[in-house]
């Protein structure tokens, strides 16, 4: 009997000290979370689900709440180095051709990035993967020096073997093959895929490669990206990833997404991008003529290339949204396929909606991931209520990732309208100010728009209650999706 007792004391002294353990690792979670001073509403999310999942509470803030941006990707001195390689002493702001509103954009994207302007670009915009892949294909097979290839999904399918083949056929003929994946993204991918590329002399790195338990937390931040980079005087960059799917559509219909090809100076702002994640995965820094070599001026386009990341002071890109969408005075376009905005996006938004700018947003009419269209959903009363225009787009899986503002700028890139992009994700977007791009890409919109159906105020209100239900639960946790 005795010794009953003391077993069962011990199992309660045990129960109650890894009781206070837990209550001690709970609140100090909560405690780190709100001296982080982020975001309330991210804080308050985190919180809800320590509160409520505090175990799985932990081990989601573990693997996807801390937050880096203190953290840097490439030193100063590098930096500077390639900030040297790339600007043009020739740009006068004041004297270009430009309005008012799009030079402070400008200053701005500077300011926070060093973004500089490069003027006189010539761009092809994609609206399909079988236009922009054959492009890419010739363009690889004509590679004199170098190719470096950057995306977040580099798939072992048809399209991936394809490329896959082409980087190494280059190799062989003594063409520089670098290739940059996110180690997430590919997960799905097995590595000899990347394997047999390394063995024929195409040097291939994932991008912060997830090791149990050394880099597990930073499991959240993945590199989303997608450019290309070849001879120093071809670039790519937008929507699409490596994968069949861009090409040959979904089940319920094609895949529409937009990317540009850029030639001119612009594409030494995608050279730097790709250097400096480079050197973040490598420590190497690239740096030499070879990859920053003379660019002419082959077109009339003014391109800025703007990256952002949960690594550096700044939200670039984020704030550039910010400040487009507050200067518009006639019209917004945007295309997302996932809609989580930020308060302050939100309210931009509606401000220039109430101020009777045309806005006017296109989602997806089915998504690929219905967890986060009940997410974007949950939105759009609001967003109606304000006046914007929204058009769910039915002819397959919309994926483009563009805004279009007024008579002059425009803007395509990897960046969605949601926190996972703003906060976590590595993005990189082209914004440039061109009255004939800006033409075009709003009868793309436009077009675009006649395979939508519209979405009033009315009909949004009469959709099912457990629908509008799980919208109301699914937003609570839209800051750490």
């Amino acid at each position: 009997m005795l010794y009953l007792n003391i077993i069962q004391n011990i199992d309660q002294w045990v129960y109650n000290s890894l009781y206070v353990i837990y209550l001690i690792t709970i609140i100090g979670t909560i405690l780190v979370i709100i001296s982080e001073n982020r975001n309330p509403v991210k804080s308050i999310a985190w919180i809800v689900v320590l509160l409520f999942l505090p175990i799985v509470g932990i081990v989601f803030y573990f693997f996807f709440g801390q937050e880096y941006r203190r953290q840097h990707m490439i030193s100063r001195k590098g930096k500077r180095k390639l900030q040297q390689l790339t600007e043009d002493p020739d740009v006068d702001l004041q004297e270009m051709p430009l309005s008012e509103e799009s030079k402070q954009q400008i200053r701005l994207a500077y300011t926070l990035g060093k973004s500089g302007l490069h003027p006189g670009n010539e761009v092809t915009v994609f609206t399909n993967g079988k236009d922009k892949f054959a492009s890419l294909i010739e363009d690889i097979k004509n590679a004199q020096t170098f190719i470096h290839l950057q995306y977040y999904i580099f798939a072992n399918d048809r399209l991936g073997n394809t490329i896959k083949q082409l980087l190494i056929d280059k190799v062989k003929e003594g063409v520089i093959v670098r290739v940059i994946y996110d180690d997430v993204g590919c997960w799905k991918v097995k590595q000899h895929f990347f394997d047999e590329m390394e063995a024929a002399g195409v040097d291939v790195r994932p991008f912060l490669k997830v090791t149990f338990p050394q880099l597990a937390n930073k499991l959240n931040y993945r590199n989303h990206r997608k450019i290309v980079i070849i001879d120093g005087k071809i670039g790519y960059v937008g929507g699409m990833n490596i994968a069949d799917r861009y090409q040959d559509g979904v089940a319920w219909g094609i895949w529409r997404d937009t990317h540009i090809r850029i030639t001119g100076p612009a594409v030494y702002g995608l050279q730097t991008a790709f250097s400096i994640d480079w050197s973040f995965t490598t420590r190497e820094l690239l740096s030499d003529n070879i990859y920053f070599p003379p660019v002419p001026r082959t077109g009339n386009i003014n391109v800025q290339i703007l990256t952002s990341g949960p690594i550096g002071e700044w939200k670039g890109i984020s704030l550039s949204f910010l400040k487009a969408i507050s200067n518009a005075k006639q019209h917004i376009y945007i295309q997302t396929p996932y809609f989580l905005p930020t308060e302050s996006l939100m309210k931009a938004l509606q401000v220039a909606a109430l101020s009777k700018v045309d806005v006017r947003l296109m989602l997806p009419e089915k998504s690929d991931s219905p967890i986060l269209q009940l997410a974007s959903h949950s939105y759009l009363t609001s967003m109606l209520k304000a006046g914007i225009k929204i058009y769910f787009y039915q002819n397959g899986f919309l994926h483009a990732k563009s805004i279009t503002i007024d008579n002059e700028f425009s803007t395509i890139g990897s960046t969605n309208l949601d926190f996972r992009s703003f906060d976590h994700n590595f993005e990189i977007n082209a914004f440039m100010y061109s009255k004939e791009l800006t033409t075009q890409m709003k009868n793309i919109f436009l077009d675009d728009q006649k395979k939508c159906r519209r979405i009033t105020l009315n009909l949004w209100k009469k959709r099912p209650l457990w629908h509008k239900i799980c919208e109301s639960v699914v937003r609570l946790l839209s800051p750490v999706l």
